[in-house]
């Protein structure tokens, strides 16, 4: 037989899969027959998620994206699908609030600023990530409020009053932190004081605010924190709600640092006290880093947690980012579109809380590699 009758042949040879390929099929067969469909309950449950999907994705695709109208100016160029339209034409009062359009460049340079001492303080191979934090809690609060409030440098006052959208949610839970975790850690340590004058109050302190509901606490600070100052004195309304929030999220801090105290083993203690060092310098340097790290999930849904309340503000006259699109709605060119601002918060929200919650995760991780 010739080379040329052998080539059709040759070529009629089924090629066999690739071993990489097969694996990769076998352990995709594996995974989900093990988790999809591991037993009767399991698929049933499976099919019956996968018949929901197929339900509700396909319209709510059309009425997010396919039928969805991005630009205009006014609910008249709406249509069957979702008016992104409201969203984009008012997203610069979502974002700055009133906060003059001139102006807003500080808005931006005082994020940008924020956003650079976070990452230096929570990039785990800086060497110098204590004095970032330290920066970030101290200096960072000094330049974000000369930027954002002026009458200094040349820069035009800007009010608080004209603060507002998701840049006020941000400096709230921003802010907030930074008073009430040293608060809480301080609490934290006085209810497990040995003097008891000490550890009663803080008890009581930390029992009062955790059993009185978030809103409560916000139209106390608006109504009775006044009452203790000189009269004349003004305090403004966004300080009234920075209180009001600190002195709620410290409480809660609080128990979950003194949870993560407890769980340290006593031997530490021992080893602290054999070393020489005083009861702050021993917590300082052995105690409260080890309880930190066992208190790293309560303390980061804490904070989420805290993210999502500060939306509260709206109901005491602070315009946040809900607020801000409830007096966008009230615009006649915008009338009826409360469900497109609303769909656009929630996803706002749960892109920042998903983005705590994952760094969240990696943190746990590189402390459980670090342990074994």
């Amino acid at each position: 037989m010739s080379s040329t009758d052998a080539a059709p042949v040759a070529a009629a040879v089924p090629r066999e899969p690739s071993p990489q390929l097969v694996s990769a099929t076998a352990i995709i067969r594996r995974w989900v027959q093990t988790n999809l469909f591991g037993s009767m309950r399991a698929g049933l449950v499976t099919l019956l998620t996968v018949a929901l999907l197929v339900v509700l994705v396909p319209p709510l695709f059309r009425w997010l994206v396919t039928d969805a109208v991005f630009h205009g100016q006014s609910r008249a160029v709406c249509g069957a699908g979702a008016c992104w339209a409201f969203v984009t034409d008012r997203i610069d009062m979502f974002l700055y609030g009133r906060y003059p359009a001139p102006e807003r460049w500080r808005v931006k340079l005082a994020g940008l600023v924020l956003a650079t001492f976070v990452i230096a303080a929570a990039w785990p191979r800086n060497p110098r990530q204590p004095l970032c934090i330290l920066l970030l809690v101290t200096l960072c609060p000094l330049i974000a409020s000369t930027l954002l409030l002026g009458g200094v440098f040349g820069l035009p006052f800007v009010p608080t009053d004209q603060w507002g959208g998701l840049s006020l949610n941000i400096l709230l839970t921003y802010a907030t932190i930074v008073i009430a975790l040293p608060l809480g850690i301080i609490l934290a340590l006085g209810r497990r004081s040995s003097l008891p004058a000490i550890s009663w109050l803080c008890t009581g302190f930390i029992e009062l605010l955790r059993g009185v509901p978030l809103l409560a606490v916000l139209f106390m600070a608006m109504v009775m924190l006044p009452m203790f100052l000189p009269e004349g004195t003004g305090f403004d309304r966004l300080l009234r709600a920075i209180v009001g929030l600190s002195l709620f999220v410290a409480a809660y801090l609080a128990e979950i640092v003194r949870a993560g105290v407890q769980g340290i083993d006593k031997g530490q203690y021992e080893a602290s006290a054999s070393l020489g060092l005083s009861y702050w310098n021993a917590h300082r340097l052995i105690v409260l880093p080890q309880a930190f790290r066992l208190t790293v999930p309560g303390i980061v849904n804490t904070v989420i947690d805290l993210f999502k309340d500060t939306t509260l503000v709206s109901i005491i006259g602070l315009f946040d980012l809900l607020g801000i699109i409830g007096q966008a709605l009230k615009d006649p060119n915008w009338l009826g579109l409360g469900r497109e601002g609303y769909v656009f918060a929630a996803i706002v929200f749960f892109i920042c809380c998903y983005a705590m919650s994952l760094y969240s995760r990696s943190i746990e991780r590189r402390i459980a590699q670090a342990r074994h």
